[in-house]
């Protein structure tokens, strides 16, 4: 996913808010729902597209257009009901990705079997973190180290195949300093320089969190 991609977030707790911020902040086209008027109103004056509607009702998802969001982040796992029927819903219409924040892997294994494209623990991933791997459209993980930097799994490139850490100057090109290599379940921190890198490696990396964007250059 990429900040080109459209976004439905269905919640406006802490979860739901910050993973709508985040992916505002980064340019995407962001539509944010709570049945909570108060939440709404709240929510208002950080997001720019924020309704109060029952993400229950196919006939209000019919009205919110969300047939044409290419995602939808359901963060409202307090209200299990709620959610599976959302869940349902969005699939029914025809988005394509359906993420769901759940309480337990109980609720998860649920919400994947009536559809749920993937499931959230949130106590193992925050609604900002999630929203940057949704962003950062061919890193596998994104963790913020501090605000200014993070710390990133991503896939060689197909122009880097066959060439070493060395020939490529990452860091010169990307600002980017790699810590270590993954082939496969193997992970090596003392990464020969002089080694061509091969289809399928991953290069975890450390990056200033603004500069991210040229990875995907």
């Amino acid at each position: 996913m990429s900040s080109n991609h459209s976004y439905a977030v269905f919640g406006l707790g802490r979860y739901g808010l910050a993973a709508a911020k985040e992916l505002s902040a980064a340019g995407a086209q962001v539509l944010a729902v709570d049945a909570d008027a108060q939440v709404v109103q709240s929510a208002a004056a950080v997001l720019p597209v924020v309704k109060c509607a029952d993400v229950t009702d196919p006939d209000v998802l019919e009205v919110l257009g969300i047939a044409n969001f290419d995602v939808v982040i359901i963060a409202m796992a307090e209200h299990m009901e709620a959610c599976v029927m959302a869940v349902m819903l969005c699939k029914e219409a025809g988005v394509p990705t359906v993420i769901v924040k759940c309480a337990s892997e109980t609720h998860g294994r649920l919400l994947s079997r009536v559809g749920a494209d993937q499931v959230v623990i949130p106590e193992s991933e925050s609604g900002t973190r999630m929203a940057k791997n949704l962003l950062s459209s061919g890193f596998v993980d994104v963790m913020d180290l501090s605000d200014e930097v993070s710390l990133i799994e991503v896939p060689a490139k197909a122009e880097w195949i066959g060439h070493s850490l060395m020939e490529l100057h990452l860091r010169k090109k990307y600002g980017i300093n790699v810590v270590a290599l993954k082939q496969g379940s193997v992970i090596d921190v003392t990464i020969d320089p002089n080694q061509p890198l091969a289809e399928g490696d991953r290069l975890v990396v450390i990056a200033e969190t603004a500069k991210l964007h040229k990875l995907k250059e």
